[in-house]
C-alpha cells in the first residue's frame, strides 16, 4: 500500500493526479491511501503530521506532493527507515527523491507568449509568496520581461491562493483598480478560471479585450469558455516518474523513470493580439 498526501482535497489539479496514481496501483496488485492538508495555516506541520499517519498506518512508501516540507523533514523521514518520494519539490538535499519541473522556466515561457502577442501592459495574479514553486513561476516570468525591455516594477500584481475565487476576487480587483491591460497571467488554471468568469460577468470579451493565460494546462482548460491557453506542465509524467521510483525501491523492479519535463504552452481561444484593453463599463 502507498501513502498520498496532498495540501488540499479539492479542485482540479489533485483529482487527476490521484486517479493517475490509484490507476497504476492497481494494475499493480496494490492500492493507496490519501491524507491532506486543510488550509495554507502552518502547512508544513499538517504535511508532517499527515505523513506520519499514513506511515502508522502501514504504508510501505509515501508520495508528498507538499512544497512546504524542508529539506529537513524528508532527511528526518528517511532517516527513520521511510521510504518517500517527493512530487513537485526542488529540494538541495536528497534530489534522487525529488521530481521536480523547472518552474521558472514556466514562468519565462509565460512572459514570452504574452510578449510574442505584443501585450506589453500585463496584469499578473500569483499564487501564495509562501509556495516555492509559486515563487519559481514569478520569477521567471518577471524575469523574462525585464530581459525584453518591460519595466516589472510598473505592473499590477495580486497575491491569492490558487482558487477560482481568488482568481475571480482579484480580476474584480484589477478592473476596478483603473491599471490600463490588456492581458492577465494567472499562475495556475484555476485562477484563470476565476478571471475568466468575472470577466464574463462584468461583460468584458477575451480575448478581444483581454487575453488570459494561466498555468498547468490541467483538464478544465479545454472546457472553459473561452477554451484556456495554458502553460503546459507534463505532470503525469512528472508523477508517473515519482510513483515508478518509488515502487522500484518498495517492490523491486525497473519501472521507467524520468528527471526531464519539459513544459509548452497549449494555445487555445483565450490568448489573442494586444487590444487597446477593456472598455470602461457604466
Amino acid at each position: 500500500m502507498i501513502g498520498v498526501y496532498i495540501p488540499v482535497l479539492k479542485g482540479t489539479f489533485y483529482t487527476p493526479i490521484l486517479q493517475l496514481i490509484d490507476t497504476e496501483l492497481r494494475d499493480n496488485g496494490l492500492h493507496m491511501v490519501v491524507a491532506f492538508g486543510y488550509g495554507l495555516a502552518d502547512a508544513r506541520g499538517q504535511a508532517i503530521e499527515g505523513i506520519e499517519f499514513l506511515m502508522q498506518r502501514g504504508c510501505d512508501g509515501i508520495i508528498s506532493m507538499d512544497t512546504a516540507l524542508h529539506d529537513a523533514d524528508i532527511e528526518a523521514f528517511t532517516a527513520r527507515g521511510w521510504k518517500m518520494v517527493a512530487v513537485n519539490h526542488n529540494f538541495k538535499g536528497p534530489s534522487e527523491q525529488c521530481f521536480y519541473v523547472d518552474h521558472r522556466q514556466g514562468g519565462a515561457l509565460a512572459a514570452a507568449t504574452l510578449l510574442a502577442q505584443k501585450h506589453k501592459h500585463i496584469a499578473v495574479i500569483a499564487g501564495p509568496s509562501t509556495a516555492p514553486d509559486n515563487v519559481d513561476r514569478i520569477s521567471g516570468f518577471m524575469a523574462e520581461l525585464e530581459r525584453c525591455g518591460i519595466d516589472t516594477k510598473k505592473l499590477w500584481v495580486a497575491e491569492s491562493d490558487f482558487s477560482p475565487e481568488g482568481g475571480w476576487s482579484c480580476a474584480e480587483e484589477l478592473l476596478k483598480s483603473g491599471y490600463h491591460f490588456t492581458a492577465v497571467w494567472c499562475a495556475n488554471d484555476e485562477m484563470a478560471v476565476g478571471a475568466l468568469s468575472f470577466f464574463q460577468q462584468a461583460g468584458i470579451k477575451v480575448p478581444e479585450e483581454v487575453s488570459v493565460l494561466g498555468y498547468d494546462d490541467t483538464p478544465s482548460a479545454e472546457f472553459t469558455a473561452p477554451r484556456l491557453t495554458s502553460v503546459h506542465v507534463p505532470w503525469r509524467d512528472v508523477t508517473l516518474s515519482g510513483l515508478n521510483s518509488l515502487m522500484n525501491r518498495c517492490y523491486g523492479g525497473e519501472r521507467p523513470v524520468s528527471r526531464q519535463y519539459p513544459v509548452s504552452v497549449t494555445h487555445r481561444a483565450s490568448l489573442a493580439a494586444a487590444s487597446e484593453g477593456p472598455r470602461i463599463r457604466k
